[in-house]
């Protein structure tokens, strides 16, 4: 495989055998468990609407009755 077509790891941006890494994207346990960290402390976010705080808190309520 090409070096240009060679997929990278997206924290340390080393070069990624998918066939051969069992951490695929990543290249290491280690870069995984990185990543893992960094949503955990929200470094991450998806972008979406912003929820209505009181909107939440009813529907988590109305679940709390049912079930």
């Amino acid at each position: 495989m090409k070096e240009s077509n060679t997929p990278r790891c997206p924290i340390c941006k080393r070069p990624v055998d998918f066939a051969k890494s069992p951490y695929r994207p990543f290249c290491s346990k280690r870069c995984k468990m990185i990543d893992l960290g960094s949503w955990f402390k929200e470094d991450y976010r998806i972008m979406g609407e912003d929820l209505d705080s009181e909107l939440v808190y009813n529907q988590a309520s109305n679940q709390d009755r049912e079930g």
